[in-house]
């Protein structure tokens, strides 16, 4: 693994190595993330121990920034996190884009930033000037710290997690975005398919980000709901809106998020697809993150 990784033009996180995407034979079980100064392995299976102190000792050779190797071990109930060798972090702040998020390690099975999502998150920071923006499952806000540096006029952040909201107002907090008046960033904890007036008072929107878990049990089932949320474009979005569309499961490809669309908001205009980070290399098309772009142009 540790062959695949080069330490040149490090950033403060990203993906170094990317074995969910299969294109590395006998790998498809290894993440490798770095979170400054915090080398994450990931595991989805249980692997040799020794192979893994070897590749840690290899991973903390190679950044010399790097003050904690960390595994998280995804196979195990409630994905577990060990260190394993250097200082047992349990926090830190990267940045992305002059930007800065709070990142944890070992309290939750995410660490509060999805690297993939790095360009989507660039894309927003270009195209949220004077926008109104709807961030649906906004998790710990990132999307909405982009939206608001980059000049967004309101940003509504919808999230059924409360403890995650929390953290999107740290994350605003810390790179001094948010409003003493709290009216240009907006902190919802409600359920999305069961809270229409909510997110409908704050509206009409210019900009739409929309990424659903692929399936949380008693919430969320994607390839049943996103039909609910794409029907709703019309109520919540202004004529000429953009549309950020996401969708995380291997096991739906971006046909079927077109096919969505065309079925229930017809006069939504496909534009483009954001590519993911070159390190996201997947064997199989369509089985990684598919981020697609639409405009939202009703004929009447």
């Amino acid at each position: 693994m540790i062959e695949h990784i080069s330490a040149n033009d490090f950033t403060d996180c990203q993906r170094l190595f990317h074995g969910r995407g299969h294109a590395y034979e006998n790998l498809s079980h290894v993440n490798v993330d770095w979170l400054s100064p915090v080398v994450l392995i990931t595991l989805y299976q249980a692997v040799d121990e020794a192979w893994l102190l070897t590749q840690a000792q290899a991973l903390q050779t190679l950044i010399s920034d790097c003050k904690s190797v960390q595994v998280q071990r995804r196979y195990e109930k409630f994905s577990p996190t060990q260190v394993l060798l250097g200082e047992a972090i349990y926090n830190t702040i990267v940045s992305e884009n002059d930007l800065s998020y709070h990142l944890g390690f070992g309290k939750a099975q995410n660490s509060g930033l999805f690297l993939d999502m790095a360009n989507g998150r660039s894309w927003v920071l270009q195209q949220a000037k004077d926008k109104n923006v709807l961030n649906l499952f906004a998790y710990t806000c990132a999307f909405s710290v982009a939206a608001t540096a980059g000049g967004a006029s309101k940003v509504v952040n919808i999230d059924l997690s409360k403890a995650s909201l929390s953290k999107g107002r740290e994350n605003h907090q810390l790179n001094k975005l948010a409003k003493k008046d709290g009216k240009q960033v907006v902190f919802e904890g409600v359920d999305i398919f069961k809270s229409n007036s909510r997110i409908k008072k704050y509206g009409k929107y210019d900009l739409l980000i929309c990424d659903p878990p692929s399936f949380q049990k008693g919430s969320v089932n994607i390839e049943r709901d996103y039909a609910k949320i794409i029907r709703k474009i019309p109520q919540w979005m202004n004529a000429g809106a953009k549309l950020m569309l996401c969708l995380n499961s291997p096991d739906l490809d971006e046909q079927f998020l077109t096919d969505e669309v065309a079925r229930e908001c017809p006069d939504c205009v496909f534009e483009q697809r954001i590519a993911n980070p070159d390190v996201f290399k997947e064997a199989h098309a369509g089985k990684g993150l598919k981020v697609l772009i639409f405009e939202y142009r009703p004929q009447s």
